[in-house]
C-alpha cells in the first residue's frame, strides 16, 4: 500500500503525462 501511495505520489509530482496516465491507467 506505501509502495502505490509513493508511486503515485511520485507520478503526480512529476506529472509528465505518460507516466501519470500510466499509473493512472487502473480504474480504481
Amino acid at each position: 500500500y506505501l509502495a502505490a501511495v509513493k508511486a503515485f505520489s511520485l507520478a503526480k509530482s512529476v506529472s509528465t503525462g505518460h507516466s501519470k496516465s500510466f499509473f493512472v491507467r487502473p480504474n480504481k
